[in-house]
């Protein structure tokens, strides 16, 4: 199955700190470019979204501990050996696994909240 194609750390690990396609490539973006520093623009531009989406993808992972900013200027830069561990490990499964990776990043539960949320009623004031 699929499914068993991503163990169960690193399942765990996606869940908890990848909230979509989007910040898993500019994680592994900035991460495959270490000694490079990026601003949201050019991140962007590599990325292809919005500079706004951006700036908020790249301080949500500068918030995990994976990237630093100074001046809206990120780079990557986890200490955490573990972590880094999780990304190297994520970014093999990612490269060979594409379609499992990407559908767990897409049904996480909080993504399958956020989409029935979408749909309820709301009384107006």
């Amino acid at each position: 199955m699929a499914e068993d194609l991503i163990p169960e750390d690193v399942r765990e690990f996606v869940i908890k700190h990848i909230d979509s396609i989007t910040h898993l490539e500019a994680l592994l973006l900035l991460r495959g470019n270490p000694d490079e520093y990026w601003t949201a623009n050019s991140t962007a531009g590599r990325l292809y979204i919005s500079e706004h989406e951006t700036a908020i993808v790249l301080t949500r992972l500068c918030s995990l501990g994976f990237l630093t900013a100074e001046d809206q200027v990120f780079r990557y830069a986890c200490k955490d050996l573990e972590l880094e561990s999780m990304v190297a490990r994520l970014e093999t499964l990612y490269s060979r696994h594409l379609i499992p990776v990407t559908n767990l990043i897409h049904t996480k539960p909080s993504r399958i909240r956020e989409f029935a949320d979408a749909f309820k009623l709301r009384k107006d004031s």
